[in-house]
């Protein structure tokens, strides 16, 4: 399942990079016509499972062995710059595609969130939709950076 999923994360510092309101809306089209294909699958995987929680934890799990498996030194350790950068890479473009993947989207955003949590030292986030997101914007996010 996911097979190549770590692929989302090969424009995490170009994308997170002076992030700005249209930024950020060329940087989200662009990564869901590259990578849609996953929230796809994440979605059918979800609506086809008896336990959908489960099923959201089990995409979560697949998410952090690909990000641990990239990220991690040779200790296994994620260090905390790289780990704020992933944070708010799953928050800005990761959960915003997993809403927008179909009716389960919060179930799975769930999981997900979970799992990373669970997994991460300073991995307790949360998520919101594009929308939210995208009005939250100024000409900068909040007006900073």
């Amino acid at each position: 399942m996911l097979q190549g999923i770590e692929t989302i994360f090969e424009d995490k510092d170009a994308m997170l990079k002076h992030l700005k309101k249209k930024s950020f809306e060329k940087n989200t089209q662009e990564f869901l016509a590259k990578h849609g294909h996953y929230f796809e699958e994440m979605a059918e995987y979800t609506a086809q499972a008896e336990d959908k929680t489960a099923a959201a934890e089990e995409i979560g799990k697949c998410i952090v062995d690909a990000v641990q498996k990239q990220f991690a030194n040779k200790r296994g350790k994620i260090d905390g710059r790289t780990q704020i950068d992933l944070n708010f890479f799953m928050i800005y473009y990761v959960f915003t595609s997993v809403l927008k993947s179909g009716k389960d989207g919060t179930i799975l955003a769930d999981g997900i969130r979970n799992v990373w949590s669970r997994s991460f030292k300073e991995g307790e986030i949360h998520y919101t939709d594009y929308d939210t997101l995208y009005n939250s914007f100024r000409e900068k996010i909040f007006g900073i950076f």
